[in-house]
């Protein structure tokens, strides 16, 4: 590639009134049009404004929060980039972003939780319009996970010296659902101030997660996935209240610890991950390990009625000695062992697996580290928060998208079809009192696109 403008003979003018600069985002909101999100604001949402004008038109300002996410938009300065004079002849009702700001400055908890209800209900409403799930009658996997968002100000509310040293943060949970053959989409979000324990909050999230899942699939199998944050009783009773399974790591405890040295020498099992990982304890990348199964009982400590009995899979990686001379060889093997308590069927090969699976998860929490997530824009913790929850409907609302749009889209990051999809530039014109999106020639995705624009336009497929 070779650039004319070092010859002069590019020049410039900001002057074309028919050019919108993100056209996927027309198909983008008819779809969010679709499913009633407009509607389900203005059924949940009651919000007042700051000046006390009864929050005139919120379905228009979280419309147009949603639109600029799904563009890219990573503060609210960004969300300008809808009212470019092409986009006025698309679409209506666009806010400017000292509008929006007012408008997430005056959500309180209540409103947040209130926006959460949208959320779960957006989320019911996809699955029913698009195939979001596939794969859901069968298996769904809930994943619990946090993690931690650096703030810079001492104006950040909630703000704190937390997990990462010497740097402010604020503290997101999400749950997460997906299949084995699908990617995963945000069922609830929760922003926590920087130093709130990892646990604070899952059971009531995982609890709102689960009768989300049990509207879009009643009848699959649910195993919840978390590291050991998440191991407790609270959690794990959540889960078997709705029929759920939990894979959640322990950690090391007398009682793992007993239960594991139990385990006879000839049950365990040889295995060979085709793609090694990372250990978590040395850094060390494992494709060899050796897995076995023990029943276990955990929470003996509390009542009879809260304990809850179920198996820990047991994977062991054999301790290397950093210091051992090159060619030497060990006196005998020692070990580090990782449990994971597991109340599902599954067989062991199959339930360790998917508990490995559950890195899915850090997939989602890097696309918002990329995205809306890169910076919580307010000082104040309820916009943020407000914030944190609109971008979870969008990230949703991506994927639906991309899942309309073909196969490989089904299965690509976020990032991939903003910049396939979604920020593809177009010129309108005007005929016959219809509105024409003339796109770039010879597109490479095109074939995507035109089948996004035609599912949006078919209709809903009905339930089988």
């Amino acid at each position: 590639m070779q650039s004319l403008y070092a010859a002069k003979v590019v020049d410039v003018a900001f002057d074309e009134a028919n050019l919108v600069s993100d056209a996927g985002l027309v198909p983008a909101i008819a779809l969010a049009e679709q499913v009633g999100l407009p509607e389900l604001v203005l059924d949940h949402l009651s919000i007042v404004d700051a000046d006390n004008s009864g929050g005139a038109n919120p379905h228009a300002k979280v419309m147009s929060l949603v639109a600029g996410m799904v563009a890219g938009a990573d503060s609210i300065e960004d969300v300008d980039r809808l009212r470019q004079t092409g986009n006025r002849r698309v679409f209506g009702r666009m806010r400017a972003p000292s509008t929006l700001g007012t408008f997430l400055r005056s959500f309180s908890h209540g409103h947040v939780q209130q926006l959460n209800v949208v959320l779960r209900q957006s989320l019911v409403a996809l699955a029913g319009r698009v195939d979001l799930l596939p794969g859901a009658d069968q298996v769904v996997y809930v994943d619990l996970d946090s993690t931690h968002r650096q703030v810079y100000g001492y104006a950040k509310q909630g703000a704190e010296n937390g997990r990462l040293k010497g740097k402010k943060t604020l503290h997101p949970l999400l749950a997460t659902v997906s299949t084995p053959i699908a990617r995963p989409v945000v069922a609830g979000i929760r922003l926590r101030r920087g130093k709130s324990a990892d646990v604070r909050g899952a059971a009531r999230l995982l609890a709102e997660t689960l009768a989300v899942v049990r509207r879009i699939a009643p009848d699959a199998t649910v195993v919840v996935r978390g590291d050991s944050k998440f191991y407790c009783a609270d959690v794990v009773a959540t889960a078997a209240r709705y029929g759920a399974a939990v894979s959640l790591t322990t950690g090391s405890n007398p009682s793992i610890t007993a239960a594991v040295s139990g385990i006879d020498h000839s049950a365990w099992t040889a295995i060979c991950y085709p793609d090694a990982f990372v250990d978590t304890d040395t850094g060390e990348l494992v494709s060899d390990a050796e897995v076995a199964e023990a029943p276990y009982t955990a929470f003996t400590s509390r009542p009879k009625r809260q304990q809850v009995h179920g198996r820990l899979i047991v994977r062991r990686v054999k301790r290397l000695n950093a210091q051992a001379a090159a060619g030497q060889d060990e006196l005998f093997t020692t070990w580090r062992y990782h449990a994971v308590f597991v109340t599902s069927r599954f067989e062991l090969l199959q339930a360790e697996g998917q508990h490995r699976d559950h890195a899915v998860v850090e997939q989602v929490i890097a696309e918002a580290a990329a995205g809306a997530l890169a910076h919580l824009p307010s000082g104040s913790f309820n916009a943020n928060a407000a914030w944190a929850v609109l971008w979870a409907i969008a990230h949703n609302l991506t994927r639906a998208a991309g899942t309309l749009a073909s196969t490989f889209h089904a299965r690509a990051a976020t990032a991939t079809i903003r910049a396939q999809l979604i920020n593809v530039p177009a010129r309108i014109a005007r005929g016959a009192r219809r509105l024409t999106l003339h796109l770039p020639e010879a597109w490479p995705w095109e074939a995507a696109w035109t089948g996004l624009h035609a599912a949006v336009h078919r209709p809903a497929r009905t339930a089988a």
